[in-house]
């Protein structure tokens, strides 16, 4: 076997949210005036990463153009995976899912006791929808205890935005290196192939899948050109590759909610120049922007919007990304913590660390709800009765805390396993609500003025 040659721009960056990026890890490794020379410099091979149809319209076209050593076609037909999985690719199938218009909550999920890499540790939680006919969107958590070696994985049914909760992701991918850590996220497109190290030992954390559409950042309305997450705060990768003759190495693909595996004799992170608007992103939730009242009442949830997947019909979305992190709050003669509420959205809720805001406990950090449809839910009985009678003088609220929210139009179906066998259902959940009592007053009379 020869010697192995990495050239390295680890962690290094290029800064914007959907920009055209242009990269070489080898000096005029970029054809220069054209995507497809008949010979490309260094003698690499051209190959196109499609993330949209060829004819959708510019603003929204996404592809990019990678130059590599060898095509990514160089591998042995696919074969299911030798590992039973916890996936699910259709969601309106009731052999997959367990449909309940239930408040649900879970425990953490447990890191895996036998070897498990991040491709081996996915697991539905809830979805909707059907990959097939790319619509619809779902949720999944990953726990792993190994890095992937010789191993690169890619997802054919959607995009993921990953939400790491323990342990930092060392991602390797065709257009280069991310370091992603607990309150940072990550998205990887379609078709990209990564590998994930955990330089930090077993690793756990949420996902979030759209089936159709691409994240965006959420228009701003009258909010104006800036706040909430700012697009110069986004970082692609730069190019870096590697090189070898001759090198075992396994290709896991996620295809119709099934795990898929071939061989190659060769690194598919071997990209040495790309260019283009299709390619992975991190993003540090410390950076957002947060907009809140400074007057009165409870503003909705929609204004801690960090990415959208945008539906066919305006203002309803596939799935929000929505955190809610540190912050002041100030609002004078106002109920405080989020409001009773029944929503149109489904709402998956996760905690990266701290406490929740409007949960005294059984909501902690590996942990997770789901509120579906048009189910009441709301802050339990102990924060309500704080909040209603606590002095309403600025605070600093959420310190130490990252809760997030996955929101989508669409009905969320849990899965078998997280319903049935994950062994983290919390079956009391309902019981906290049940202390919220009567506190009519038919003689009740306005203070005097």
């Amino acid at each position: 076997m020869a010697a192995t040659k990495e050239y390295k721009n680890d962690y290094k960056y290029q800064a914007g949210f959907g920009n055209h990026f242009s990269t070489e890890a080898l000096p005029d490794a970029l054809p220069k005036g054209q995507n497809t020379p008949q010979l490309c410099p260094y003698g690499l091979y051209a190959e196109q990463l499609s993330g949209t149809a060829f004819t959708v319209d510019r603003k929204n076209n996404e592809r990019s153009w990678i130059y590599r050593i060898r095509p990514s076609v160089c591998h042995t037909p696919f074969e299911p995976f030798h590992r039973k999985t916890q996936l699910v690719g259709n969601y309106t199938d009731e052999a997959n899912v367990d449909i309940t218009p239930n408040q649900l909550r879970w425990s953490p999920f447990d890191i895996p006791t036998e070897p498990t890499d991040f491709a081996e540790g996915l697991h539905s939680i809830a979805g909707a929808g059907d990959v097939g006919v790319k619509h619809g969107m779902a949720v999944l958590i990953y726990a792993a205890n190994k890095s992937m070696v010789d191993t690169a994985f890619y997802n054919s049914d959607g995009d993921f935005l990953i939400v790491p909760q323990q342990g930092r992701l060392d991602i390797t991918t065709e257009f280069g290196k991310i370091l992603v850590h607990p309150n940072e996220i990550c998205v990887i497109q379609r078709g990209i192939r990564f590998s994930v190290a955990l330089p930090d030992g077993p690793s756990r954390g949420y996902i979030c899948e759209v089936f159709n559409g691409t994240w965006s950042l959420p228009d701003l309305g009258p909010i104006g050109a800036n706040g909430l997450a700012n697009g110069r705060d986004f970082q692609t990768p730069v190019a870096a590759f590697v090189h070898e003759d001759v090198r075992p190495f396994r290709i896991v693909n996620k295809y119709g909610g099934r795990l898929f595996t071939a061989k190659q004799d060769h690194t598919p992170f071997d990209v040495v120049a790309w260019h283009g608007n299709y390619a992975p992103y991190k993003y540090n939730l410390a950076h957002f922007n947060t907009i809140n009242s400074v007057s009165y009442d409870h503003i909705d949830p929609s204004i801690f919007t960090v990415l959208t997947c945008k539906s066919e019909k305006p203002g309803t979305a596939i799935a929000d990304f929505v955190i809610f992190p540190p912050r002041w709050s100030v609002q004078e003669n106002t109920f405080r913590p989020p409001y009773f509420h029944r929503n149109c959205m489904s709402e998956f809720m996760g905690l990266i660390h701290g406490t929740y805001e409007a949960k005294q406990g059984g909501f902690v950090p590996g942990g997770a709800s789901l509120h579906s449809m048009m189910t009441p839910h709301g802050p339990d009985a102990p924060t309500f009765e704080k909040a209603s009678v606590e002095e309403l003088k600025p605070m600093y609220i959420a310190k130490g805390t990252q809760a997030f929210m996955f929101e989508s139009s669409m009905q969320l179906q849990p899965t078998h396993w997280a319903i049935a066998e994950s062994g983290k259902v919390q079956h009391d959940y309902f019981k906290a609500w049940q202390g919220l009592k009567s506190n009519f007053d038919p003689n009740w009379k306005p203070a005097s003025q």
